[in-house]
């Protein structure tokens, strides 16, 4: 091992220290230690102390890299993302991450990370996971709104799969159907022409009815007729120049615009205002989002006395917490179904 290696792993042991003073020093030299990085060995170095300590300093560290490093970054989370005992933590990394909107996100649309986020969500069977990379897609989506071009069926196989999915206890169920709730807001504000199409075709199978009743259909109740449904087309509304005038927050007003949620689009106003807050520890802090009610409801959950769920979901194998990985991008209420 190096010299720099060394001292980059000592630095790193201190970038958390209690002692103000040193842990302002030990930030300040692994930031000029990253900016003249050629080799992305301090920037990995950083990545790994993360997944192995969640530091919030290195996160800080991570959030302010040039844009002439996005390549080096963007390839390691896509490395720790691929492997099972580092993938929830990669993800938890990567919603610290864009929540800061750095300069370099719009590249993550043309990099080898978004199509692995797309398969983690298809092939994945760890709900914990599957809770916080959707919460991941929602939040990027408006940050890489050109992506439909080519991922848009990806987008719609994601959210067909987690709709339908059941094979968890019922306090992961819940934490997952509002995902899938936000992510249904999502597609259909931005890509309501495709969306439709897709509904249309999909749950028109005979094997897919149940969980249209059941799913799709509240969540159906909760918008407005877009207009881009009368004026619109499928193939206009995937066209990267459609975008071209849009900045995140305005694509996030478009989607509340078609809620008839009040609740969501409160709340969808919030995780964008909030973005920029560096002291924020949650997206959305005002009333947050509460899924439609399903029509064939889940068993009752006595939740009362304690409207906003605060326990932590243990996911099995990694003993990693729903309750930390959710806060990535919005907290919400669960109410008795």
């Amino acid at each position: 091992m190096s010299k720099e290696q060394v001292s980059i792993s000592d630095l790193l042991h201190s970038l958390d220290s209690s002692e103000l003073q040193e842990a302002e020093q030990v930030r300040a030299t692994v930031n000029q230690q990253l900016s003249s990085d050629k080799g992305g060995a301090v920037l990995s170095a950083v990545v790994d102390y993360y997944l192995e300590s969640s530091s919030s300093q290195a996160v800080l560290l991570l959030s302010s890299i040039r844009e002439t490093h996005h390549k080096a970054l963007l390839e390691k989370l896509n490395e720790s993302l691929n492997r099972p005992l580092t993938r929830l933590v990669a993800l938890t990394l990567l919603g610290h991450l864009i929540r800061k909107q750095p300069p370099w996100v719009h590249h993550i649309s043309r990099s080898a990370l978004l199509p692995s986020l797309l398969r983690c969500l298809k092939t994945d069977s760890d709900v914990v996971v599957l809770i916080t990379a959707v919460l991941v897609l929602v939040t990027l989506l408006p940050m890489i709104p050109q992506a439909g071009k080519q991922h848009i069926y990806d987008f719609f196989d994601v959210f067909g799969r987690l709709a339908s999915w059941t094979q968890s206890p019922v306090v992961h169920l819940v934490h997952l159907h509002a995902g899938v709730y936000s992510l249904f807001h999502r597609l259909y504000g931005m890509f309501p022409c495709n969306f439709i199409s897709y509904l249309r075709l999909h749950y028109s199978m005979k094997e897919n009815l149940d969980t249209f009743q059941e799913v799709i259909k509240p969540m159906l109740e909760h918008v407005r007729v877009h207009p881009e449904l009368v004026t619109g087309t499928q193939d206009q509304e995937l066209e990267p120049s459609r975008w071209r005038c849009y900045e995140v927050h305005d694509i996030v007003i478009e989607c509340s615009r078609v809620s008839l949620d009040p609740l969501e689009s409160s709340c969808e106003e919030d995780i964008y205002t909030s973005l920029r807050e560096p002291t924020s520890t949650s997206l959305c802090s005002s009333p947050p989002l509460r899924p439609p009610e399903l029509s064939s409801p889940l068993p009752a959950l006595d939740l009362t006395s304690s409207p906003l769920i605060t326990e932590s979901v243990t996911s099995a194998g990694e003993g990693q917490q729903v309750s930390q990985v959710s806060a990535l991008t919005f907290t919400f209420p669960l109410r008795p179904l």
